[in-house]
């Protein structure tokens, strides 16, 4: 039973891995709309993995109270040590991954709000923001 939910769980951490690197490569090509469908897939496929490894965490929990003086990865037999391994292995990779998307977005992000602040110059009073200062370029007439 443990082998199936790490099974489950590299297999869900790749698909995310796959996934994000889809997003990066359409941020960088200024496509978001597939970013956007993919982030309701990417959420499900979080709390599929989230159950998994809640799982995991029961399974090995039993056989560490069952046996509490021998190691883990005696407990475990050849292909559950391998399947542990290789979560391990997915969940760097996925931070990897992440870390190197939350930079990109961070930059879009800052992008499109210099962009807004320079067509509609905004100043702060307390934490309200309004637009009282008058645009450089941008004029309204009606």
């Amino acid at each position: 039973m443990l082998s199936h939910h790490l099974k489950g769980a590299v297999s869900d951490l790749e698909e995310l891995v796959k996934m994000s690197e889809q997003d990066i490569e359409d941020i960088k090509h200024a496509n978001h709309e597939p970013q956007f469908q993919r982030r309701k897939m990417k959420e499900d496929m979080i709390s599929s993995f989230e159950t998994k490894k809640a799982m995991i965490d029961h399974e090995i929990s039993k056989l560490m109270t069952s046996s509490p003086d021998t190691s883990l990865d005696k407990l475990l037999d050849e292909n559950e040590n391998t399947y542990l391994q290789k979560l391990k292995t997915s969940l760097a990779a996925l931070r990897d991954v992440n870390k190197k998307y939350a930079k990109m977005v961070l930059g879009v992000s800052s992008f499109y709000n210099t962009l807004l602040e320079r067509l509609i110059p905004t100043e702060m009073h307390g934490y309200q923001k309004s637009t009282s200062r008058s645009a450089s370029f941008l004029e309204i007439r009606a």
